[in-house]
């Protein structure tokens, strides 16, 4: 099992970048919160990690944050949750937000976010009320709600790889376009798809 990566970050592109450590790039698949929270190309980072192995491949997810690594334990372990389902989750809303939906029995604040249905919120509910491991609370910056971010890798069209990190997340391609209006002046685009969540969220 690879638990901890540390080196230097090659590449961003939502929802996917590519660490190297000691000479070898290893590729993950992470939140929009964790990405937003890494700095730019070429700078060294350290992550928590989980392994999935399938029968089809070996796919790597990486957190920022240890409590967010053990939320996407918990949520797969949900029936009907999967990883890219729990990643959509995290990118939505942070550890503690998610964490007050379920303990405040808020369902329509869970049903903002993509592939989740009112029937899926209110299971998730049910079962993750006890699973909460003893948490501090999240690091200042990092949460759905506020605002800036790091140094980012600035690609030459950022509003399409807003657009498509989006739609890999579980938005349609029209909503995801809408969830972008108005935003074309954000500086990156983890920037931009913080803020398009945020606006959701808010609904």
């Amino acid at each position: 099992m690879i638990g901890r990566l540390r080196g230097t970050l090659l590449e961003k592109q939502p929802p996917w970048l590519v660490v190297d450590v000691a000479g070898v790039g290893y590729e993950l698949e992470a939140s929009m919160n964790t990405l937003v929270a890494l700095p730019g190309p070429g700078e060294p980072v350290s992550l928590y990690t989980h392994l999935s192995v399938r029968d089809d491949a070996h796919l790597l997810y990486g957190f920022a944050r240890e409590q967010e690594r053990s939320l996407f334990r918990a949520l797969i372990r949900v029936n009907g949750i999967g990883p890219r389902l729990a990643l959509a989750i995290l990118s939505g809303m942070d550890e503690m937000a998610f964490m007050r939906c379920v303990m405040d029995d808020d369902a329509k604040a869970l049903t903002r976010l993509p592939g989740v249905g009112k029937k899926t919120a209110e299971r998730l509910i049910i079962e993750m009320r006890d699973r909460f491991p003893h948490w501090e609370p999240a690091e200042a910056g990092l949460g759905v709600a506020s605002g800036g971010s790091t140094a980012a890798d600035v690609r030459q069209d950022p509003l399409v790889d807003a657009e498509a990190a989006l739609v890999s997340l579980g938005y349609k391609p029209a909503e995801a376009a809408r969830m972008l209006v108005g935003l074309e002046d954000e500086a990156s685009t983890e920037a931009m798809i913080k803020a398009a969540l945020s606006r959701r969220l808010a609904g």
